[in-house]
């Protein structure tokens, strides 16, 4: 990458556009948006330079403030949330450790997505118990180029969906980028239960309560920049 921006701040900057997830690809803008001299010089439209670039992400974590309306939908089902291999639950967020990924972002309006990557978080995950029944939801990767998280999905130990969407990412309500040292923590995008794990957990546990859409919480990602 071409660029004279710090590695610091171009840490802060990928990242920041990151967490933006699941703004309409409408508001990020188009070919159109282009400058005149961007849309006649063919050499660049073919291959665009990217702004900022992470290829290895490294350290901390993805954090999920639950939403109270998820926590009493899970009571009325009578599912026990619990966590799995190095996940934590803590003050009522679901804690996962980033174990990898990386991230690159070009200026809005160059290419569509403009955000391209993942957001890895292997050997750990969610999990939802009624009575003799268990399912996972593990290793959750973020794709920010399509606003999903996919996973993998167990029953009772044995794997019953790899590579699962599993979560709809929502990043309108994202508060501004903070920093504390050498971190950057962005804050405010909803996390909702997407259409197909809906329907996978209601064959699951026999039921048809579990609403596509349904907000599970506020996500919080904070991530080494050094």
């Amino acid at each position: 990458m071409r660029s004279t921006i710090s590695p610091t701040k171009r840490g802060f900057a990928a990242f920041a556009t990151v967490a933006l997830l699941a703004v309409p690809l409408a508001a990020c803008g188009s070919e159109d948006d282009a400058s005149p001299a961007a849309s006649n010089d063919k050499t660049s439209a073919s291959a665009p330079k990217p702004v900022a670039s992470i290829d290895a992400l490294s350290g901390k974590d993805t954090a999920i403030a639950l939403d109270k309306g998820f926590t009493d939908a899970l009571a009325s089902l009578k599912l026990t949330p619990g966590v799995v291999g190095r996940a934590k639950l803590v003050d009522g967020s679901l804690v996962f450790p980033i174990t990898g990924g990386n991230v690159t972002v070009f200026k809005p309006g160059q290419v569509s997505p403009y955000v391209i990557g993942q957001v890895q978080h292997e050997g750990s995950g969610l999990s939802l118990t009624a009575g003799d029944t268990k399912v996972e939801l593990t290793n959750l990767n973020v794709d920010p180029g399509v606003s999903r998280v996919y996973g993998d999905v167990s029953v009772n130990g044995k794997v019953a969906v790899s590579n699962a969407f599993l979560f709809q990412l929502d990043g309108r309500t994202l508060q501004p980028l903070a920093t504390e040292g050498s971190t950057a923590i962005l804050e405010g995008t909803k996390v909702m239960i997407s259409d197909d794990a809906a329907g996978l957990l209601n064959d699951t546990f026999k039921t048809d309560a579990v609403k596509g859409g349904l907000l599970v919480g506020i996500a919080k990602i904070t991530v080494n920049t050094k």
